[in-house]
C-alpha cells in the first residue's frame, strides 16, 4: 500500500476513534443524569424501608462511579480499545446480579422470579442506547449478547431452587377466568417463554442498530475518503493552477465553461533571465525560479490575486477574476510593489533578481482551452496582451512597473507619474502609461486599510 494511502487510512481511523470517544463521553454524561433521576425516584419511593433505600443508593453510586472512571480514562494514555467493552459488561453484570439476588421488598417471602414481572427489563435498553452513542457497531452487538446472557443467567439463577414452575402451557388452550388468574397470579408462574422473547427482541434491536450504524460508518468513511481525495487533488492541481480554479475543475470534472468579466492583469518577468541562464546553467536557474515563484505567488495571493500561469520566467496573475474584488486595481499594484521590494531586499537561491511588471485592466474571458485530450486554464483579452507589452516596455523607460490608464482610473487618490501616451505594438491607438512614485506604496496601503478591504478580505466569488 503506498504511503499516502496508508496515511489516509490512519487519518480516517483516528477520525473514527475520536468520534467514538466523543460519543462515549456524551453517553456517560447521559447515563449519569439518568441514574440520578431514576435513583432519586427509587430511593424516595422506598423511604419507608431505609435499609432497602440505602442499598439502592449504594448501587446507583457504584454505577455512577464506574461511569466517572470510564470518562476519565477515555482518550488518556491508559485508554485501550477493549475498555469500553469491559465497562459495559460490568454494568450489565451488576444489573443482572441485582436482578438475581435482590428481593422486591425486605421482610416478605416471595420467589425472586417475581422481580422479573416488574419494569426492570427496559433498563437494559438504556444500556443499548448508551452503547449506540459510541458509533461502534461492535460495542452495540457486544452489549446485545451480554444483556441476553445476563438476563437469562439472572432468570435461571432466580428459578433454580423453585420446586414448582408454572408457565403458559399450564393454562391449557381454553382456560376459564378463574384458572387463568390462578396460574398467572401464582408466585410460581415463571414465564420462561416471555424471558426468551424479551432476549430475542433485545438481540434483534442490537443487531438492527449495529447494521444501521455500520452502514452509517461506511457512508461517513466514504465521504471522508472523497473529501481527502478531493483535498489531495486540489493540492496536486494547485501546484499548476490556482486552488480556486482547481476546485472548479474538480467540481466540473475537468472542464470550466468560459466566463467573461473585468479583471486587472499583472504580468511579471525576470530581467536578464537569458544571461543568467547562460552564466549559471539550467539546473541552478530552476532552483532560483522556484524560490522566486514561491515568494512572488505568496505576495500575489496575500493581495487576493490568482496566479493563472507561469510562462518561462514570467508570472501572469489576475485580480477580480474569478473572485470579485472592488479594490482589484489597488491590490494588483500593491502586489507588484511588494514583489519589487522583495527582489530589492533579498536573493533567491543565492541569486539577486530584478523584475519588471506590467498592469492593465479591461474585459477578459477565462476558461478551459486545449485539444488532443489536454487542456489548460487560460485568459484572453486586450488587458492580457497589454500587461505583457507594458512589462516589456519597462526596458525602454528605465522603470520597473508600468500601468495603463484603465487601471489608473480606479486609483484617483494614488500618486502616479505619467510617462505619456505610448505606441504599443498590437494596439492601433497610443496608450496612456503611468509608473508609481516613491510615496505610492504608503498611500496605496492607507487606501486599502481605510477601505476595509485590505489584502486577504475579498468577499465575492464569481460563478463558474
Amino acid at each position: 500500500m503506498p504511503s499516502n494511502r496508508l496515511n489516509q487510512q490512519t487519518t480516517l481511523d483516528q477520525t473514527f476513534r475520536e468520534a467514538e470517544q466523543a460519543g462515549l463521553r456524551v453517553a456517560i454524561k447521559g447515563r449519569i443524569a439518568a441514574l440520578l433521576l431514576l435513583g432519586a425516584f427509587l430511593v424516595l419511593s422506598r423511604l419507608q424501608n431505609p435499609a432497602h433505600a440505602l442499598e439502592l443508593g449504594l448501587a446507583i453510586t457504584v454505577f455512577a462511579a464506574l461511569g466517572l472512571i470510564q470518562y476519565a480514562l477515555i482518550g488518556s494514555r491508559y485508554d485501550r480499545p477493549w475498555l469500553k467493552f469491559g465497562f459495559i459488561t460490568l454494568d450489565i453484570t451488576i444489573l443482572s446480579v441485582l436482578m438475581a439476588t435482590q428481593p422486591i421488598y425486605d421482610g416478605i417471602d416471595v420467589p425472586q422470579v417475581m422481580l422479573f414481572r416488574t419494569s426492570i427489563f427496559p433498563l437494559y435498553f438504556l444500556i443499548l442506547g448508551f452503547a449506540a452513542f459510541s458509533f461502534s457497531p461492535g460495542l452495540v452487538l457486544w452489549s446485545g449478547f451480554v444483556v441476553v446472557a445476563g438476563w437469562l443467567g439472572a432468570f435461571t439463577w432466580a428459578t433454580k431452587d423453585m420446586p414448582e414452575q408454572l408457565s403458559w402451557s399450564d393454562m391449557g388452550s381454553m382456560p376459564t377466568t378463574e384458572h387463568f388468574l390462578s396460574i398467572f397470579l401464582s408466585p410460581n408462574f415463571v414465564d420462561s417463554g416471555g424471558r426468551i422473547q424479551e432476549s430475542i427482541a433485545y438481540l434483534l434491536a442490537a443487531v438492527l442498530i449495529a447494521v444501521v450504524m455500520w452502514r452509517a460508518r461506511r457512508t461517513v468513511r466514504r465521504q471522508l475518503e472523497l473529501d481527502e481525495e478531493r483535498r489531495a487533488l486540489t493540492d496536486v492541481f494547485g501546484r499548476y493552477v490556482p486552488k480556486t480554479i482547481a476546485n472548479s475543475l474538480i467540481d466540473n470534472r475537468g472542464l470550466l465553461e468560459p466566463i467573461e468579466g473585468t479583471a486587472t492583469v499583472l504580468f511579471i518577468d525576470v530581467a536578464g533571465f537569458t544571461k543568467m541562464t547562460e552564466a549559471s546553467g539550467p539546473r541552478r536557474v530552476v532552483g532560483v525560479l522556484n524560490a522566486f515563484f514561491d515568494q512572488a505567488t505568496e505576495s500575489i495571493t496575500h493581495c487576493d490575486g490568482v496566479v493563472t500561469q507561469f510562462i518561462g520566467d514570467a508570472i501572469m496573475a489576475t485580480f477580480n477574476l474569478p473572485a470579485e474584488d472592488p479594490e482589484h486595481a489597488a491590490k494588483a499594484l500593491r502586489a507588484a510593489l511588494n514583489i519589487v521590494e522583495l527582489t530589492n531586499s533579498q536573493s533567491f537561491n543565492g541569486e539577486k533578481l530584478a523584475i519588471r511588471a506590467g498592469i492593465a485592466t479591461g474585459p477578459v474571458i477565462a476558461g478551459s482551452v486545449g485539444g488532443g485530450g489536454r487542456q489548460s486554464y487560460s485568459l484572453y483579452g486586450e488587458a492580457v496582451n497589454l500587461s505583457a507589452r507594458l512589462e516589456a516596455l519597462n526596458k525602454d523607460y528605465g522603470t520597473q512597473v508600468l500601468i495603463d490608464a484603465a487601471t489608473v482610473a480606479q486609483l484617483p487618490d494614488v500618486p502616479l507619474r505619467e510617462i505619456g501616451r505610448i505606441t504599443v505594438r498590437g494596439f492601433s491607438e497610443p496608450v496612456a502609461v503611468f509608473t508609481p512614485l516613491e510615496e505610492t506604496s504608503e498611500v496605496l496601503q492607507k487606501r486599502l486599510e481605510a477601505s476595509g478591504l485590505s489584502p486577504g478580505t475579498i468577499t465575492g466569488q464569481r460563478a463558474m
